[in-house]
């Protein structure tokens, strides 16, 4: 598989125009990384779909469930204590302790669902290496592009729109 392409842009057109024959070229456009936000770009990019809620959901639940069952099993068959003539299984009391850990381990699942998703922690990314990057923030536009198939067409295609210097991306 071919390594992304970086390329480098003087203006935001010309960045747009390199998008959008990128994209009818088959080739699939990774990132956009420009001084100030462009309308016709973010809406280029789909955000991603990420799994944070079902993750969460099914980790407080289960940890829930799994928290009751215990208790059950304790209070039930493990260590059954009649004190006073009460229930040995008595779910009003049960309640709070699953409540708990439920919230606990469902809010852990997000942090570490959130964290996968944004590929933290990172503490270098190989674009930090690239050449001029750094006027990513100030006055230039970079696109990079996974190529479909062979990057030379898509190199092509980007001189072509306009692009100053087109880069392989190494990771």
């Amino acid at each position: 598989m071919s390594r992304p392409l970086l390329a480098e842009f003087e203006t935001p057109e010309a960045l747009v125009r390199a998008l959008r024959l990128a994209r009818a070229d088959g080739h699939r456009a990774l990132d956009a990384f420009t001084p100030f936000a462009i309308e016709e770009v973010s809406a280029a990019f789909d955000p991603p779909r990420l799994p944070v809620r079902p993750i969460m959901a099914l980790a407080g639940f289960g940890s829930a469930a799994a928290m009751y069952a215990l208790q059950w099993y304790s209070a039930v068959h493990a260590y059954p204590l009649n004190s006073g003539g009460r229930p040995l299984h008595s779910w009003p009391v049960f309640l709070l302790v699953p409540f708990e850990v439920g919230v606990l381990c469902a809010a852990i699942a997000g942090f570490a669902v959130m964290l996968r998703a944004c590929s933290l922690p990172r503490l270098h990314h190989p674009l930090f290496a690239m050449p001029r990057f750094e006027r990513a923030s100030q006055d230039r536009f970079f696109l990079l592009v996974a190529p479909h198939g062979e990057p030379d067409p898509l190199r092509r295609t980007l001189e072509e729109a306009g692009a100053r210097l087109v880069s392989e991306l190494h990771e």
